[in-house]
């Protein structure tokens, strides 16, 4: 009997210790800054209670604007680029070509990297007097330009070029396995039916694979939106504050302006931002294992 307490018991003893980690480092600290962001905190963290006092100073901040707007252009470029580019090279990859695992190694590669190299590499490839456009006038093309990194205008697409070359690879991998899932009963009976390569695709395949859809619009979606290190790393939310995003914003007010209250507020609109992505997610989620 002692035995069997224990085999039952121990399983719960060896998870608690993460389960209290967790609880408090994860979940406690969430609620520590939601009461942050509702209180008169400045430079130093207070604990009374002040209203929304904090989210109307977030809102009047022309910053929050900026970084809104920032993450939208962002976000809608980062996640239909990787779309299009990961499906486009795991149908090339599903063709079963010469060399597939050494071009699908190179196209996963960046993924490897984390987003401060990244960030560092196309700051350096971007850098109008080191980069490409240096490449190009010693090439000979002298009236070549490419200054968005410098430009205040156009820096936010900087960030969405090395976002993409660094995520489109992981997007091609889930395409991929999708593709490979698919019944080849289903393709052989449409190419008997006459149904050409292109139509298959588009009819049968992209379609059956909704769910991937999904799941990686999902991923790309939280990557977007908490974005922090690929912009300090190439941008640095500048020129002046024109490429700031949510994350940059929010630790720029918190940690280097002394305005806890306002870093916290807006850490909250972030997570608010996150869970109206993942919750719909793990509700369609719950639903279909539920109906199945």
């Amino acid at each position: 009997m002692v035995t069997k307490w224990l085999e039952r018991i121990m399983p719960r003893l060896v998870l608690a210790p993460t389960f209290v980690i967790a609880l408090v480092f994860i979940h406690g600290f969430i609620l520590l800054n939601a009461w942050l962001s509702f209180s008169s905190s400045n430079l130093m963290p207070k604990y009374d209670w002040a209203g929304f006092i904090q989210y109307e100073r977030l809102f009047a901040n022309e910053r929050t604007a900026v970084a809104a707007t920032n993450l939208f252009i962002f976000a809608t470029l980062f996640i239909l680029i990787c779309l299009f580019l990961g499906l486009l090279m795991a149908i090339l990859l599903d063709q079963r070509i010469r060399g597939e695992g050494v071009i699908r190694t190179i196209y996963l590669y960046p993924m490897a990297l984390s987003f401060i190299v990244t960030g560092t590499a196309w700051k350096w490839i971007l850098n109008p007097g080191l980069g490409f456009e240096k490449l190009m006038h010693d090439i000979g093309f002298e009236t070549f330009q490419f200054d968005w990194l410098v430009n205040s205008e156009m820096a936010i697409y900087t960030v969405v070029i090395a976002g993409v070359w660094q995520s489109s690879g992981f997007v091609m991998a889930l395409f991929l396995a999708g593709l490979r899932g698919i019944d080849e009963s289903i393709i052989k009976a449409a190419q008997i039916d006459g149904a050409s390569l292109p139509m298959i695709y588009r009819k049968i395949i992209i379609p059956g694979m909704r769910p991937v859809f999904f799941s990686a619009f999902i991923i790309l979606a939280h990557i977007a939106i908490k974005s922090f290190d690929l912009v300090m790393a190439l941008t640095g939310g500048g020129p002046g504050y024109s490429s700031d995003l949510p994350a940059t914003f929010m630790y720029t007010f918190a940690f280097t302006r002394g305005q806890i209250g306002i870093g916290a507020a807006s850490a909250m609109m972030m997570l608010m931002t996150v869970m109206a992505v993942i919750v719909p997610y793990l509700y369609s989620e719950l639903r279909s294992q539920r109906h199945a």
